[in-house]
């Protein structure tokens, strides 16, 4: 049994502090995020009801927010490369490429953002690798999708997009990042990768 808690220990993404992603991601994108703790119980950035309670990317302030106790949580190297997903895609540009489109094309919209997660989970994986953590796959960490809260956007936090594609498609986009390891194999569709691989240079 102590073997077993020990291997544990050395495979899962929580073994090692989330803000160690920090040290791979810079070997991705040249500009990161402000990070900021907050309290169980505030609410920085219009967070709230509908929220995820534990970490989100606020696009006003360009800064990421996560609890004090987020570290703790078994899914919390991931979530933490999540969000990053965000925030690039705020910094360089996609973001503001697939909110055109949506509201250009409103009929489009759920497949739309269904590109722009892919993408997300995409880079997650890549960063994931690059920082040297486990590879856990989606449906193993996660009884059911994550990440269908609202967890990025302007303040108010809590309005921000909630987008469901289902498991599958998260957990694929995921494994493609950390396998490939290159932020170039992150194009889904109409949300290419140029954009990002562009402001690697």
């Amino acid at each position: 049994m102590k073997w077993f808690i020990v291997l544990l220990a050395l495979t899962s993404p929580a073994a090692a502090d989330p803000l160690e992603l920090l040290t791979g991601a810079r070997t991705v994108l040249p500009n990161q995020p402000r990070l900021v703790k907050f309290a169980e119980g505030e609410q920085p950035c219009g967070m709230g009801r509908g929220s995820n309670e534990y970490i989100g990317f606020c696009a006003s302030l360009r800064a990421i927010y996560y609890r004090n106790d987020f570290a703790t949580r078994p899914q919390a190297a991931y979530e933490m490369a999540h969000v990053m997903g965000h925030y690039y895609q705020v910094r360089y540009g996609v973001a503001d490429v697939a909110l055109r489109e949506i509201r250009n094309r409103r009929d489009e919209e759920v497949a739309l953002r269904a590109l722009v997660t892919q993408q997300v989970e995409c880079v997650a994986g890549v960063l994931m690798s690059r920082a040297g953590l486990a590879f856990v796959p989606l449906d193993q960490m996660y009884a059911s999708e994550p990440f269908t809260d609202a967890h990025w956007g302007a303040q108010p936090l809590r309005a921000g997009p909630k987008v469901s594609i289902g498991m599958p498609l998260r957990a694929a986009a995921y494994a493609n990042g950390y396998r490939s390891s290159d932020i170039a194999a992150c194009g889904y569709g109409e949300m290419t990768a140029d954009i990002l691989v562009n402001a690697q240079n």
